[in-house]
Formats: C-alpha cells, sequence, structure tokens
C-alpha cells in the first residue's frame, strides 16, 4: 500500500522521462544547411573581419603587423569617420523616414479612395508604377539621377533656366546641397517598398470597419487613426527594421553619385570602409570600420525587435 501511494504521488515528469521521437530529430538535420550557409556566409567572414581589424595589413602578400586595438582607438579619432556616421543619419531620414511616412498616406489613399472610386485595377497599376524604382538596377538609376542633376543639362537646370533663374545650383558639386541631393535619389528608391507592404497589409482590414466609422461619423483622418494605422503597425515594425538596416549600410547609390564627394560630405561608413580596403590599402583599418558598423547594426535590430516585442505585449 505504502509502495502504490508513493507511485501515485510521484509526479509524471520524474516517473517517465519524454524522450524525442525519431521525427522530431530528423527535423533538426532541416537547419544543417542554414547553419552551414550563414557560418560561410557570415560568421566566419565576420570573425576574420575582426581579426584583420586588429593589425595593421595593407593586403595582399603585405606583413601583418599586430596593432591590437590600436585601430579601434584611431577610429574615435578620426574625424572622416564621425562625418560619414553622422551622414548615415541624413541615409536614415531619406530611407526610412520620408518614405515610410508618405507610403503610409499613399497606401491609404490608394486602398480607401482610389480602389473604390476607379477599380482596383487603377490602385494596382499606380502601385507597381511606385514600385518600379525598387526593381531599376542601382546603377541604372544612379545614371538616370546623375543626368536629372546635372547643371548643365540636367531636367532640373533646365527648367529653373525656362522660369527665368539662369544659374542653378551644383546639385552634385556642393559641398551643401550634395546630400540632400543623394536624399532625393533614395527617397524616390525607396518610396515603393512601404507602399506594396501597407497595401498588402490593408488587404486583410474588414471594410465593414470603414463604412461603420463613416456612418459613425468618422472623418478620412479619424478612420486613418484609428483603423488605418493600428492595422498595418506589424508591417510598419518590419519596414523600419530592414529599411534602417539598409540605410545603415548604404553603398552604391554614393559611390555612383558622388563617390564620397564634395569635400567628403557625402562618405558614409560603407564607403569609408571600401575606400580603406582598396583606395589606401589599410585593409586593417578598414576592417575596424566594418566591424563597428557591424555591431552598431546589430544593435540597432536587436532594440527595435525589443521595441516591437514590448509594444505587442501591451
Amino acid at each position: 500500500m505504502t509502495q502504490l501511494t508513493a507511485q501515485r504521488s510521484t509526479p509524471p515528469s520524474i516517473r517517465t522521462k519524454t524522450r524525442p521521437t525519431r521525427h522530431q530529430v530528423s527535423y533538426w538535420w532541416y537547419l544543417v544547411p542554414i547553419a552551414v550557409g550563414f557560418a560561410a556566409v557570415v560568421l566566419l567572414p565576420f570573425l576574420a573581419n575582426i581579426g584583420f581589424s586588429l593589425f595593421k595589413w595593407k593586403g595582399g602578400l603585405a606583413p601583418l603587423r599586430w596593432y591590437g586595438l590600436g585601430n579601434y582607438l584611431d577610429l574615435l579619432q578620426d574625424e572622416q569617420f564621425w562625418l560619414a556616421f553622422k551622414n548615415s543619419l541624413f541615409m536614415i531620414v531619406a530611407i526610412v523616414v520620408i518614405p515610410t511616412a508618405i507610403g503610409i498616406l499613399l497606401a491609404a489613399m490608394l486602398f480607401d479612395y482610389i480602389g473604390r472610386k476607379f477599380g482596383t485595377r487603377a490602385a494596382t497599376f499606380l502601385r507597381a508604377t511606385y514600385y518600379l524604382p525598387q526593381i531599376l538596377p542601382i546603377a541604372v538609376a544612379g545614371f538616370i539621377w546623375s543626368w536629372i542633376l546635372d547643371p548643365s543639362n540636367g531636367s532640373i537646370n533646365t527648367f529653373l533656366r525656362s522660369i527665368g533663374i539662369t544659374e542653378g545650383p551644383d546639385w552634385l558639386g556642393s559641398p551643401d546641397l550634395a546630400i540632400y541631393s543623394v536624399m532625393a535619389m533614395l527617397v524616390w528608391l525607396q518610396i515603393g517598398y512601404p507602399v506594396v507592404v501597407f497595401m498588402a497589409a490593408l488587404s486583410r482590414v474588414d471594410p465593414e470597419l470603414y463604412e461603420a466609422a463613416a456612418l459613425d461619423g468618422a472623418g478620412w483622418w479619424r478612420q486613418f487613426s484609428a483603423i488605418t494605422i493600428p492595422t498595418i503597425r506589424p508591417e510598419m515594425f518590419i519596414v523600419v527594421l530592414t529599411a534602417t538596416v539598409t540605410a545603415l549600410k548604404v553603398f552604391a547609390p554614393i559611390l555612383i553619385l558622388t563617390g564620397g564627394g564634395p569635400e567628403g560630405s557625402t562618405i558614409v561608413p560603407s564607403y569609408y570602409a571600401y575606400r580603406n580596403f582598396f583606395e589606401l590599402s589599410q585593409v586593417g583599418y578598414g576592417s575596424t570600420i566594418a566591424t563597428v558598423m557591424s555591431i552598431v547594426i546589430f544593435a540597432v535590430a536587436a532594440a527595435l525587435l525589443s521595441w516591437q516585442r514590448r509594444t505587442d505585449n501591451v
């Protein structure tokens, strides 16, 4: 009787140990290709980059000279790097803030107004038009904007001359204007991405919600703030996260339009690392810049994901 009572009082988790079934174990094999790819493409190059950042190295067959944390200390005192880091904030405004804000309004207009009044075909056509710059090769987009911003025969200065302004600005040659010219191109490139994502999110909204709100006397802005914004909030986090990562590692538009000039006014960290790697033959210092920016991107992404979880739990 005592043994039977003891067996009954023993929790099931202690009496029997559950073992993973054969099928559950086999699922882990599906992660092997992902783990191998991640190690080969991300982890090992990142660790090698950290290793190179501890040396002074000109690349190739040149000898590696141990420098420890010297490259990182030099980076803290490098005014060019801090200028490049400050320009990353301009990139965030051009790739994240402005396109997301405009994208929300355009998506709501296409979904709530154009789609209802002119039909889904018109809304779909306009959505594809906004997204077209996203599928253009970055080199083609860069050359298009180089022509648009050309001080002699560019379309903007040609228009200014037609209205009586004889001396148009040198959009890409002026240190005060070049960064804003690059931002204009980036806004044009990026704006279609949030429009497509937000319109897909709005498609799951019950139209009766808008009809009920309209019957209660709610105007467009009230419907937008009370129905549209809460509906697309998860997609907003995705857009902000991916666009912020893109802004912190932007490279090709700078290379094509300005090459970091004039006078270094448009240089960004990724292009600065590229210059140290390939133009100045300072591989160790370029690795330091790349390592620091990788850590910054990881930290920003982690902060945004943490913010999203806290918001979802509220």
